[in-house]
């Protein structure tokens, strides 16, 4: 208590009490992909081609904001880079603003010990919320990034995984066809078909995966709209064809089993689909916006609640978790990401003697619960017509 010896007016700092919970970033990708180990730089006048970069070490994840920054890390278009870098540009031209990539020096991008090593080293980089390994379609691989999605002490992050392609056409357009043997997880969404684009290398148009391009819609819509904003009927900036036409029939095999169909509709490359890859068993999970909307919730409110560790256990540390957490819900509401009129409606937070008895509290816990009511996409748009005879003439 401080003590005042002149006449005056003092003002005083105080703590509120108050520890407001800040959202998380949900569009920072990791990618992963081959870069070999002679890499040149690009011709310049009075420079030699034969001139190299100095790549940075395999699996030492590399922050990358730009374009500009991955071709002085990791070189231009090339033989060496082709598909990483062909992910990472679609990435930036798609909306994406920042992105972590590993480099591998082993061009088989579908081999497990290769790929594992490099997931490994983005389990300490808290902010990467997509994985994308371009062109990787092996079985065991795409597993390997549903887990590391999936796992224990991460559960924040999504995988965006690219469809097989090879002997894939209209007339075998199957979810075994385009899945293959992964299994159904809504930690993870698959795409198809590959899209067509440019090649400054061959100077010609070529065939790449799309997930790269995928992950900076993911971005752009995150940041125009929100994450509880599905992130399809966007059009893929760069994409000019796709490599297999798939009709309006054809996709209705495919959606309900999440298979996220690329289509072109009036010239324009769309994503026409927004479904993860959950069983369904798992109904809560077909939507790929309600996923990341609690992958974002979750790690939110465990990030902005650390506070609370070690505090004494009793009424008011429940009053002041139910206060921080009802603050962030309702900002959250207020985005449109929750369903209802009102809060009331939209979400609860109990942590009370209910949740808290005192067999729980002798464990050293504290227990909170949280029920949110989120937005789910208006995936079938549907308008009934039927026939007028208009007003009855009363005269």
């Amino acid at each position: 208590m401080p003590v005042y010896q002149t006449p005056g007016v003092y003002v005083e700092e105080v703590s509120s009490g108050s520890k407001p919970i800040a959202g998380v970033g949900t569009s920072t990708a990791g990618f992963i992909g081959y870069v070999s180990d002679i890499v040149t730089m690009p011709e310049r006048p009075g420079t030699l081609p034969t001139e190299f970069y100095p790549l940075p070490p395999v699996n030492e994840p590399q922050l990358i904001s730009n374009w500009e920054r991955f071709k002085t890390t990791f070189g231009d278009f090339q033989d060496g880079n082709s598909t990483l870098a062909h992910a990472v540009f679609g990435f930036f031209n798609n909306g994406g603003t920042q992105c972590w990539v590993t480099r591998i020096n082993n061009d088989e991008i579908n081999n497990l010990e290769t790929v594992q090593s490099a997931l490994d080293s983005f389990k300490p980089i808290d902010e990467i919320a997509i994985v994308v390994i371009p062109g990787a379609v092996d079985d065991a691989v795409q597993t390997a990034v549903l887990d590391h999605c999936k796992d224990t002490y991460l559960q924040d992050r999504f995988a965006i995984l690219d469809g097989r392609y090879e002997g894939v056409s209209n007339s075998n357009l199957t979810k075994e066809a385009i899945q293959g043997g992964i299994r159904d997880d809504s930690y993870g969404a698959i795409y198809f078909p590959r899209i067509q684009v440019f090649d400054p290398i061959t100077r010609e148009n070529i065939y790449v995966p799309p997930s790269g391009h995928i992950a900076g819609i993911y971005s752009r819509v995150d940041t125009e709209r929100g994450v509880h904003k599905a992130p399809a009927n966007e059009v893929i900036r760069g994409a000019l064809g796709v490599e297999v036409v798939i009709n309006k029939a054809e996709q209705a095999g495919l959606n309900p089993e999440g298979i996220n169909i690329i289509r072109k509709f009036d010239g324009n490359i769309t994503v026409w689909g927004a479904r993860t890859l959950a069983s369904k068993e798992e109904p809560e999970w077909t939507y790929i916006n309600v996923r990341r909307l609690f992958l974002y919730l979750r790690e939110s409110i465990d990030e902005g609640t650390q506070w609370a560790v070690f505090e004494p256990n009793d009424t008011k540390l429940w009053a002041k978790i139910r206060r921080n957490v009802s603050a962030f819900l309702t900002n959250v509401w207020r985005d449109g990401a929750l369903f209802g009129d009102t809060t009331a409606e939209a979400f609860y937070v109990k942590c009370d003697e209910e949740t808290n008895p005192p067999e729980v509290r002798d464990l050293g816990q504290v227990v909170t619960e949280i029920g949110v009511a989120v937005v789910k996409p208006a995936e079938f748009v549907i308008f009934r017509i039927t026939q007028w005879s208009g007003p009855e003439n009363n005269q």
